[in-house]
């Protein structure tokens, strides 16, 4: 047993030195977490990090957390205790992560995060995030052409605790703000949440019947918020999102939804596990821990171009 895992090692040492291409080993695994995968943001997330660490020969473990730091911390242990190599994790929280992220460095396995950042840095190897503020002010821009600078509108924002909520709502605002006709006349948080949103819209609408438009922090919030005002007959109020999902894109196109954001859920998944594979292969960290991937405005104009969060060619 002993003579038989020398003798991998030194064809895996002898393969480095050579320059050649190393599959990586079938015991070798990579843990995938994220929130819970009936929101398609996250699951497309999933699918595009299994995807590629099989591609890549790894064996994966795909886990949620539910968007509960508790929850996070217990399948961050049982990826520990597991082995794995490398963790891609779609946080529960960016102060609460830290403490998580912490001890799987500590226990020698390099986490890689996507979407969402963290408040700390070096205890991460990577931090691959959209540019969220770039987003919100394309989403923004949109927003103010369709409402032709004036009238009424509705914030809905995402997760308290998640700091692209804050980062989207703020690049929203540095936009609108400019315009003095457009009135925000109700700001609530529908915590990323289809169901939520759908209620909270019920109840802005009955106390404010003459907004205009609603933007949206996430396009689950704007399903909600669409469906909402078209059981209501107010299919006049613009809706504008952000994530790019294929939902949404079919509501675009059906003339419900006026836009979305874009944000590569999958290829930056994808670009994890490439960086952790590079990781686990020589130690290579990526030469910035926090790198920031552009979104893309989704309108009539482009929307039969989008599939699961990328577009098409």
């Amino acid at each position: 047993m002993k003579l038989t895992r020398k003798l991998t090692l030194a064809a895996f040492a002898g393969a480095l030195a050579l320059g050649t291409a190393v599959p990586a080993f079938s015991a070798d695994l990579i843990a995938i977490i994220t929130p819970a995968h009936d929101n398609p943001f996250f699951k497309a997330e999933a699918v595009g990090a299994e995807a590629k660490a099989k591609e890549l020969g790894y064996e994966t473990l795909v886990m949620t957390h539910d968007d509960d730091a508790n929850k996070q911390s217990e399948v961050i242990d049982t990826a520990i205790g597991r082995g794995a190599k490398a963790i891609i994790l779609d946080n529960a929280g960016a102060d609460a992560t830290v403490a998580a992220v912490k001890k799987a460095k500590d226990a020698g396995i390099a986490s890689f995060l996507i979407d969402r950042e963290i408040n700390a840095t070096g205890v991460a190897a990577a931090q691959i995030v959209s540019n969220n503020y770039q987003g919100a002010q394309l989403g923004a821009q949109e927003f103010v052409k369709l409402m032709g600078e004036k009238g009424n509108y509705v914030e809905l924002v995402g997760k308290e605790s998640d700091t692209n909520a804050g980062i989207r709502s703020q690049g929203y605002h540095d936009v609108i703000d400019d315009f003095p006709d457009l009135k925000l006349v109700a700001k609530q948080s529908a915590n990323w949440s289809q169901t939520e949103a759908y209620a909270k819209m019920e109840t802005i609408l009955q106390a404010n019947p003459g907004i205009k438009g609603v933007i949206s922090g996430n396009d689950t919030m704007a399903m909600g918020a669409i469906a909402a005002l078209q059981a209501a007959g107010r299919k006049d109020v613009i809706v504008v999102g952000f994530d790019g999902s294929n939902d949404v894109r079919d509501s675009i196109k059906a003339g419900g939804i006026k836009a979305t954001v874009l944000q590569p859920a999958y290829a930056q998944a994808q670009m994890a596990v490439q960086q952790a594979d590079a990781y686990i292969k020589n130690k290579t960290v990526p030469k910035e821990e926090k790198q920031l991937m552009d979104c893309i405005l989704i309108n009539t104009g482009n929307a039969d171009k989008l599939e699961t969060f990328a577009l098409k060619n």
